[in-house]
């Protein structure tokens, strides 16, 4: 995606048109000891369910929960229970709108996919509580919560060599598809991006569009931002805590997808999982989505002026590189895909004519020096320089 806000999302833009290994840390005792005395029902009660979790006690799960809304978490455990966790853990932060029989809580959910996750992910969890019978339960899930996967229905998990596919409402054909895709992506991204990522993707495939859009935290209103977008990887750039890297699957945009538009796609996000320690919020939008899609059509058999269409049918060559801006979900679709187009041929341009270590190491110093210093040190051209060759570039390969 094309903004460098965290955590940040790198998407793709469509041209135009188990069994449960749980660490839960602390004790409930030593996690309440330096808490506010406010939140220390609320902590305690969580604490315990999360040793339910860890222990697969379904029946003690569900005691923290309030008898209306059982039927939902019960599906929710069942579904946590088929995922590899390492970790599982709260930390209640705030406690409001709080009367003697209810209260608002907001706390920090940490967990860890065991062989994917390098540190522990982290959710912002609201929680409706209620007071029954002197003791605090969960009753409902309140406005500003981070949405899950395992939250959306029954959910089906497959495993594949490097990935792990998780799906709500898709088949497990679609499912598997998807898992050898990932699969074919990583060996592929690791001979250039060999270290300081696990080699394994993790990948979500909701129902629909307005579910992905309710994952990436905007309201399902605003699902079509999302339309034309097979894909997005979500995950805290320039660091290996916060939330974890989870490629998000869009199940229309990339259904319309060939096959190989499918495996450039998934190798396109899966290079955004690889580069995220070298990624932050410095990194020019064109360089990040550039070397994800240079990677993405690296052996393709597709020509520049069947991989960037709607610059070819432009009327001349763009003047600048594209902006972060540009980059933006919800813009003009052309626009979009006029941007990825051109990021695309700038780093492709790189490749084969400075070699393709140079737009690496390029890459690497960018992240940490402005886009002209960053060209200079590495390339030993400054950025206008750079520009007039990309335009040169750009119309040469894509001439009729």
């Amino acid at each position: 995606m094309g903004e460098k806000r965290q955590p940040t999302r790198y998407g793709r833009a469509l041209s135009g048109t188990a069994a449960l290994a749980l660490l839960c840390g602390l004790g409930a005792s030593a996690r309440t000891a330096g808490h506010d005395p406010d939140h220390v029902p609320f902590q305690r009660t969580l604490d315990q369910q999360a040793t339910a979790l860890r222990t697969g006690d379904e029946s003690g799960y569900l005691t923290a929960v309030d008898a209306g809304h059982r039927g939902e978490q019960r599906q929710v455990f069942r579904n946590l229970r088929r995922l590899p966790l390492s970790a599982w853990s709260y930390d209640v932060r705030k406690v409001t709108d709080k009367s003697d029989r209810a209260a608002t809580v907001e706390a920090t959910l940490r967990y860890r996919l065991a062989g994917y996750d390098r540190a522990s992910t982290t959710a912002t969890e609201r929680l409706r509580f209620v007071r029954r019978d002197g003791a605090w339960r969960i009753a409902s899930e309140a406005s500003g919560s981070d949405t899950q996967l395992w939250e959306q229905g029954a959910m089906t998990v497959v495993r594949g060599r490097h990935s792990l596919v998780l799906g709500v409402g898709r088949d497990r054909s679609e499912l598997r598809a998807l898992a050898t895709a990932a699969d074919r992506a990583v060996p592929g991204v690791a001979k250039t991006w060999p270290s300081g990522w696990t080699r394994r993707t993790v990948l979500e495939a909701p129902a629909s569009t307005k579910q992905m859009a309710r994952l990436l935290g905007s309201p399902a209103a605003n699902s079509h931002t999302y339309a034309g977008i097979a894909a997005v990887t979500t995950g805290e750039a320039g660091g290996a805590s916060g939330p974890g890297d989870r490629i998000v699957v869009n199940p229309k945009a990339y259904g319309l997808l060939s096959e190989e538009g499918r495996q450039v796609v998934l190798t396109h996000e899966t290079t955004h999982v690889a580069t995220r320690r070298q990624t932050t919020s410095g990194t020019p939008l064109w360089l990040s989505e550039g070397i994800a899609d240079w990677a993405g059509y690296r052996h393709s058999h597709l020509s520049p002026r069947e991989a960037a269409p709607e610059l070819a049918r432009a009327a001349s060559a763009p003047r600048t590189l594209p902006s972060d801006d540009d980059f933006h979900f919800g813009n003009d679709p052309t626009e979009l895909a006029r941007a990825y187009e051109g990021g695309w041929l700038a780093c492709r341009m790189i490749a084969e004519q400075w070699g393709p270590g140079k737009l690496i190491a390029l890459y690497d110093r960018a992240g940490r020096e402005n886009d002209n210093a960053a060209l200079r040190s590495v390339l030993g051209v400054s950025e206008r320089e750079f520009t007039g060759r990309w335009r040169t570039y750009v119309l040469q390969q894509l001439r009729p």
